[in-house]
């Protein structure tokens, strides 16, 4: 890991929908000196929570497409045999089908294919009232490689951290693949954000399967723990058994929800919210000074 004084935090989830944006919105909004940057770039939402100004846009290019040049082609019809994905037809490529593998271009015999890098989404650096840089990321609807865009991304806000910076929070995607992989490189604490459901469970241990493949330090939140005792109880008895830190429990909150859809300010919180978040930032620093074992 290289040698720097602000602490990396990302918050995952083992599955989609457990209100890890939004802790990661507040989370957030309780610390000083950070930057944020959203790794959920197939369906990046924490710039439309926090609202910040766009300072910079920067393309992105994650695959190649296969374009054929009529005036070149000799209908033969082999590139449209060859494709498996059935993105050729009427010696014509349909771009939202190919996948990019190249096959067409590597096997026309009249060099009529074209083969190079398209546009498959877009990057931005932007700021928010408090001065606070924000990096977010909108991958192209049906386009790969979200893991080298989270990369991408990452690398820009390491790229423009200023000295006083002592946190960036990376709100991650959901699940277990490559942009998940990509999002937890070189963190120093990750937390887990799950649900009391069967479901919840499940993929909390998946996460947690993964962060130990990387000794990554964690920490569990149990967000709505009150809709469910029993699941919620299984999660902390899982959690003493592995002897894994329970940062917080999170009550359901129909207020917040109102105020969260009113777009009233992370700052402005409502109480019942905010007190176990900040036992929850508490608990995270505690953890961060304990060395991983």
């Amino acid at each position: 890991m290289q040698d720097r004084v602000y602490k990396q935090v990302v918050i995952l989830s083992g599955k989609g929908g457990t209100g890890k944006t939004t802790l990661a919105a507040v989370l957030s909004s309780l610390l000083r000196n950070k930057v944020i940057v959203d790794c959920d770039v197939d369906a990046a939402n924490l710039h439309i929570a926090l609202n910040p100004v766009v300072n910079k846009s920067f393309e992105f290019s994650g695959s190649k497409k296969a374009e054929i040049d009529t005036e070149n082609c000799s209908k033969c019809g082999l590139c449209e045999s060859l494709c498996r994905f059935d993105a050729i037809g009427a010696f014509s490529v349909n771009p939202a089908a190919c996948e990019g593998c190249g096959l067409c271009f590597r096997a026309c015999p009249s060099d009529a294919v074209i083969f190079q890098d398209v546009q498959t989404g877009k990057y931005y650096e932007s700021t928010l009232s408090d001065g606070t840089k924000l990096y977010y990321a909108k991958l192209n609807p049906g386009e790969g490689n979200s893991g080298k865009l989270v990369t991408e991304i990452k690398k820009l806000a390491v790229k423009n951290i200023l000295d006083d910076i002592q946190w960036m929070i990376v709100d991650g995607p959901p699940g277990i693949g490559c942009p998940v992989n990509a999002s937890i490189a070189s963190a120093d604490f990750a937390i887990i954000i799950t649900e009391p459901t069967v479901t919840g469970i499940h993929d909390l241990k998946r996460i947690i399967t993964l962060l130990n493949k990387f000794r990554i330090k964690y920490g569990i939140v149990v967000n709505k723990y009150d809709i469910n005792g029993k699941e919620t109880g299984a999660i902390t008895a899982y959690a003493f058994e592995e002897n894994i830190p329970i940062l917080g429990l999170i009550p359901f909150n129909n207020k917040f929800k109102d105020d969260f859809i009113s777009g009233i300010s992370f700052n402005n919180v409502v109480s019942g919210i905010r007190e176990p978040i900040d036992g929850i930032k508490t608990k995270m620093m505690q953890c961060l000074s304990i060395p991983f074992n």
